[in-house]
């Protein structure tokens, strides 16, 4: 049984296509590369991981498949390609040749909110529906009225929602993320992540038992075989250490959950849906 922790990133700062990498992010303003990971990785016995994009550019992913060629650890690369373009097409034929790209993902977050409603986005999502391929959702609350409507009028796209959208632990309010991602999640091929919820909690005052109400409500609506584990490394540094993640994670899961559905949890679902073999 696999083991893989389902998102985390690499960087170098010196490549300069993170617009929003900059010195005022205090820790993570530096180098984040695999060897920084690996001690964390062995000790809670992850053998793999799937790295996330952390820029909008093609030449980031590239950077990222080369770690991929270098490094076992990598179980494969979620990269980025520009939907909004008509090029979308030519970007993602050229990396789908790469057998370490597994996924792709828009910084939503980071753009219009009904950005993904847009005919040109809309028309390339078309292609990767067809294609069956994994798509990761960068979400918080506000975006997910607008996903909805992408999935009515693409029901099978499959895709993960990351950081379960980012519902708000900090002010311990679940509504309205709780109804809407529901609507999500009655979409059979849509998957969540159980990943950066401790950024999202008070600091620095958090404790494990605030992610309880979001976690335990992530598996009443997906399941135990739609959800994966994320540390979100090295984001997660800026709240607490990767050891405090995992922990506050496996603390908040409700008791007695069937270890087969912990093995889920823990790598499992990710192999799964990104297609890893060994």
């Amino acid at each position: 049984m696999m083991r893989i922790d389902a998102h985390q990133h690499y960087w170098l700062t010196e490549r300069g296509d993170y617009g929003w990498l900059t010195p005022e992010q205090g820790i993570l303003f530096a180098d984040y590369m695999p060897n920084q990971l690996r001690d964390d990785l062995k000790r809670h016995s992850f053998e793999r991981t799937i790295v996330v994009q952390a820029a909008p550019t093609i030449e980031e992913t590239e950077f990222l498949l080369a770690l991929y060629e270098e490094y076992e650890s990598i179980a494969g690369v979620v990269g980025w390609a520009d939907l909004d373009s008509p090029l979308f097409g030519e970007q993602y034929a050229h990396l789908r040749k790469h057998k370490g790209f597994v996924g792709f993902r828009p910084m939503l977050q980071d753009l219009e909110d009904s950005w993904i409603l847009r005919p040109q986005v809309m028309n390339n999502l078309k292609l990767v529906v067809e294609d069956d391929f994994p798509l990761d959702l960068q979400l918080r609350p506000r975006h997910l009225p607008y996903v909805l409507e992408v999935l009515r009028s693409f029901p099978t796209l499959r895709a993960v929602v990351d950081h379960a959208a980012k519902p708000f632990v900090a002010e311990r309010v679940i509504e309205p993320w709780k109804t809407l991602l529901a609507e999500l999640a009655a979409y059979p091929h849509i998957m969540c992540k159980l990943s950066g919820l401790v950024t999202e909690a008070n600091q620095p005052s958090w404790r494990w038992e605030d992610l309880v109400p979001y976690v335990h409500a992530v598996i009443d609506m997906f399941g135990t075989d739609r959800i994966m584990f994320g540390s979100d490394w090295p984001v997660c540094l800026t709240t607490c250490s990767y050891d405090e993640v995992y922990h506050a994670l496996r603390n908040a899961l409700p008791v007695h959950l069937p270890e087969k559905a912990v093995s889920a949890l823990f790598g499992e679902n990710a192999a799964r849906f990104y297609q890893i073999v060994r």
